[in-house]
């Protein structure tokens, strides 16, 4: 990035906290799709793809790979029991809903970001880790960094709403990206399209995942702000792309959307 550039995005990023969220909350979503070679990194079709916008529960995302990453330098362990605390009992609307005071497993807690996008669960990963959702927000954004992530700002472990928390298009497939290549046996928990919970079964929010041929991951997002976002992944066996859309009008809007890109370019690529 270049020095204007970073400077104009320092000035974007004081701009946004200096507004209340509900102001923010009232602007049309910003609508971004790319679509990235997973082997070769080409970008084969992208829209709005570096402008700023709000992630959502793609959030988890990056909560995932630093679980991933503990969970890899034994900092966790699988079985490991999280207690979920008041702040993270009170993360509404998806969530375990065991009440403050109990505990999950970081296997639960994982599974419950993957498929059902559980907020009281990444709260729980990230007070374990971190202390707090803020401090966890800043080790969020210094991955992000490394990752070369460097429009988006990281603040909660979740992706419910915050006016700080922004993010890109590119930057969501870089992210995806990464999940892939560092993490690829824990990726696979990604193609999952359900889980039991205490003897419950759930299904996911993924409709690209059920619809797709190939398809294995990775998540979706909403909230009023960000619009319907989806980061996904599908192979043909040969090829793997990777794909974003962000700011669509509803849950069956960016299913379409991804599902048309990866025709195209998956076709295309096949005849080569």
């Amino acid at each position: 990035m270049t020095n204007l550039l970073r400077l104009r995005f320092v000035a974007f990023v004081l701009a946004v906290l200096s507004f209340p969220a509900a102001t923010l909350a009232d602007n049309t979503p910003v609508h971004a799709h790319i679509l990235v070679d997973a082997r070769t990194g080409t970008i084969l079709e992208s829209k709005n793809a570096d402008v700023i916008g709000y992630p959502a529960s793609l959030t988890k995302m990056m909560t995932l790979y630093l679980t991933f990453e503990a969970l890899r330098y034994g900092k966790i362990q699988w079985d490991q029991r999280l207690e979920i605390s008041e702040n993270a009992n009170s993360k509404e609307p998806y969530k375990f809903a065991v009440g403050a005071g109990n505990k999950i497993t970081v296997r639960e807690a994982v599974m419950g970001m993957v498929v059902l996008s559980t907020n009281d669960a990444a709260t729980a990963i990230a007070e374990h880790l971190a202390g707090s959702e803020a401090a966890f927000g800043r080790l969020m954004t210094a991955k992000a960094r490394e990752l070369g992530m460097n429009n988006t700002v990281f603040t909660n472990p979740s992706g419910l709403p915050d006016p700080a928390q922004v993010t890109t298009a590119i930057d969501m497939a870089r992210l995806g990206l990464a999940l892939i290549r560092d993490y690829p046996e824990e990726y696979k928990l990604f193609s999952s399209r359900g889980m039991t919970f205490r003897g419950m079964k759930f299904r996911g929010h993924n409709g690209f995942l059920v619809r797709y041929p190939g398809a294995d991951g990775i998540k979706t997002g909403y909230t009023r702000a960000s619009g319907y976002n989806i980061v996904t992944s599908a192979t043909d066996g040969r090829r793997r792309l990777v794909g974003v859309v962000m700011g669509a009008k509803s849950g069956n809007a960016r299913t379409e959307e991804m599902i048309a890109l990866f025709d195209q370019h998956m076709n295309a690529l096949s005849g080569q």
